[in-house]
């Protein structure tokens, strides 16, 4: 079985290196300086020059990208500083050279690009806690408020429903997945930090995208939870706005459902990949669901205040989400969250990042077993929801991806086609 680590002169990987990175970077000194009376007004000191700083650092990293320069060591003080100097250390002894650019390995240099963000951040006083994409994830919500409606007011009529006629659990559960799937498409890192918001109702949606969806295990995962009583679920989130909204969605399905008592959701230790979930991001957005005037949303956001104080929804941060390492490597850099894993009936993925890790950003044949190529990363059942935006895919019926090429040459990376994975394997 033939395959290989994907660098950056491989497929997808030039263009994002090449273009995509140095737009989000371009778009993050550019929305710093226009907004800069914005944000020196909200601090009590003067944050004059942490901000020019900020700026001047991603213009910077900016430039280093662009002439394929070496990564260099972190000098912020935060907790991870020493894994990601070590981890730099142990690629340059093994590629016999420091890093660069246009010839590491993909999945590395992407992170390191927004490890190098925050570096620029964490090295401030007054706006340590600073979010260099706040603007953009928060447009991304406000824009989305209409679909936000629908899919919550669907939410409490589905409760009724399933309340009087449990028979009907099978059916919400595939509409509640595949609205959390279709989530993903909402992805600021994939557009360059462009807009991209959900606008149109999902629900709509569902019937035209069905065949978009490569590999359908919802049955499977489906079929894990209903045969067992089910104490903890986790969800490892990716994307704010409308995705954290699917996610927590589904969530709340699986706790009223039965199919859960505890819900884990797990977020980003700081800003990621543009529009990932940081805790930060995770209050906000319900304490603006509390300020929309409408029947399900105000409902929701209440309730789901009450379920982190009543912990049968826990957040958790951690920061191995935010390293380099794939999850091959959870056991041995962070045994405390595998072990916690292990405690999981099941473990629901979301996101392209999420699955390139699971994989270990390996360029498998497509028609690779999606339960081998994990690698041994098997602390629980799990399942991985996933719009295709790089091209790492496996569990393909041999020709099936010739016969989506002549349909979209672009399918594996536009974030149009989905797939739903399970393995219910674990050590």
């Amino acid at each position: 079985m033939l395959i290989y680590k994907i660098v950056s002169f491989c497929s997808f990987a030039y263009p994002t290196i090449k273009e995509r990175l140095p737009v989000i970077l371009a778009k993050i000194a550019d929305t710093l300086y226009r907004t800069r009376e914005k944000i020196k007004s909200q601090y009590q000191d003067d944050a004059s020059e942490e901000l020019k700083s900020i700026i001047g650092s991603c213009s910077k990293l900016r430039n280093e990208v662009q002439t394929n320069k070496v990564a260099v060591p972190l000098q912020d003080s935060r907790d991870d500083t020493r894994v990601w100097n070590q981890y730099l250390q142990t690629v340059t002894e093994r590629e016999g050279s420091p890093p660069s650019w246009f010839k590491s390995p993909w999945l590395y240099m992407e992170c390191y690009m927004y490890r190098r963000i925050q570096e620029s951040v964490e090295k401030c006083k007054i706006m340590k806690e600073f979010d260099v994409f706040g603007e953009q994830k928060e447009k991304s919500f406000t824009d989305s408020v209409y679909p936000t409606e629908i899919v919550m007011m669907h939410l409490l009529e589905t409760q009724q429903k399933i309340k009087e006629n449990a028979e009907l659990i099978p059916e919400a559960f595939k509409v509640f997945l595949k609205v959390c799937l279709w989530g993903n498409k909402c992805d600021l890192s994939i557009s360059g930090g462009e807009d991209n918001a959900q606008k149109t109702s999902p629900l709509e949606q569902l019937d035209k995208l069905e065949p978009n969806i490569l590999i359908d295990n919802s049955n499977v995962a489906l079929n894990h939870l209903q045969s067992r009583k089910c104490e903890r679920i986790d969800i490892v989130l990716d994307n704010a706005g409308f995705e954290l909204i699917s996610d927590l969605c589904f969530a709340e399905f699986l706790l009223s459902a039965g199919l859960g008592s505890t819900i884990y959701l797990h977020a980003k230790a700081f800003p990621w990949f543009v529009s990932d979930v940081t805790k930060k991001d995770f209050n906000w957005t319900l304490q603006k669901l509390g300020q929309i005037n409408h029947i399900a949303v105000s409902n929701f956001a209440q309730l789901w205040k009450e379920r982190l104080n009543n912990s049968s929804w826990i957040l958790q941060v951690h920061d191995f989400w935010t390293l380099p390492f794939d999850y091959s490597q959870m056991e041995t850099y962070a045994p405390d969250l595998y072990q916690s894993l292990q405690k999981s009936d099941m473990i629901f993925f979301k996101g392209d990042l999420n699955y390139r890790k699971l994989l270990g950003d390996l360029k498998w044949p497509f028609t690779a077993s999606f339960e081998t190529c994990l690698h041994d990363f098997y602390p629980a059942p799990l399942c991985v929801l996933r719009t295709s935006k790089s091209d790492v895919l496996v569990g393909l019926p041999e020709g099936r991806d010739e016969e989506i090429k002549a349909q979209d040459k672009d399918w594996l990376v536009n974030g149009n086609w989905g797939v739903i994975n399970a393995c219910l394997k674990t050590k």
